[in-house]
């Protein structure tokens, strides 16, 4: 979790007073270092994890609307999507994940769109980034639920966490070789599964009936009981 800008630590990250630590703002961050100076072995990728977290942000920046309710929280859950792969893995590795939240949302029947984010709005690790923004009335727009991103190996070279090169493997990108000619470093993907607070808003505001009541959807029924709606 990097925020953008020359103040986006002091704005978004909950540092602890005479220490060097934080609070986590996305279980990206621990997943990544999971591996931290390990060799893996080119076979073995791509690795794929899930971690269900607490997350902690300031959002100083928050303003209006965007600073009430669901949608801009200082504590909120996460279900977080991560990936180790080779370099020739890693934007098939970007898609599954997209696929994944794709299919997330539309069980849960919402109205949603896909962005590809241009250089401007990615932050200092990922080489791409696509958001999935969901139709909020309340907001009078689209608001972001769920991004998916490639890092390459801009995390990977920082914590050390290179694979040994598999001599039988085809190999088509000199980039892709260390030096020795004997290990390259993984490339790191990670993305959002579900974060709770926005995934509730975008349900409860797309599936408000005129009553007031909420239509709960199909997907979620067996863990409601049956029910069809609330209120």
């Amino acid at each position: 979790f990097m925020p953008k800008g020359p103040t986006g630590l002091d704005e978004q990250i909950y540092q602890l007073v005479g220490s060097d630590l934080c609070l986590v703002g996305t279980s990206e961050i621990p997943l990544a270092g999971m591996l931290a100076a390990e060799l893996l072995e080119e076979k073995e990728l791509p690795l794929k994890f899930v971690a269900f977290s607490h997350c902690f942000r300031k959002e100083a920046s928050g303003s209006g609307t965007d600073a009430r309710g669901l949608y801009r929280m200082h504590q909120f859950s996460k279900v977080e999507m991560f990936a180790f792969a080779t370099a020739r893995q890693s934007e098939s590795a970007l898609e599954e994940i997209i696929d994944i939240q794709k299919e997330i949302f539309e069980l849960l029947e919402l109205e949603c769109r896909v962005l590809e984010m241009p250089a401007t709005d990615l932050g200092a690790p990922a080489s791409r980034k696509v958001d999935i923004e969901a139709w909020m009335p309340a907001r009078g727009g689209y608001g972001e639920i769920s991004s998916a991103s490639n890092c390459l190996d801009y995390q990977s070279r920082r914590l050390d966490i290179r694979y040994k090169l598999d001599p039988d493997a085809e190999r088509t990108e000199d980039a892709e070789v260390s030096r020795s000619g004997k290990t390259a470093y993984v490339h790191t993907l990670n993305g959002t599964a579900c974060a709770i607070p926005r995934t509730i808003l975008a349900i409860t505001e797309q599936h408000c009936n005129s009553d007031g009541s909420i239509t709960i959807p199909k997907a979620l029924r067996p863990y409601m009981g049956g029910r069809e709606r609330m209120g």
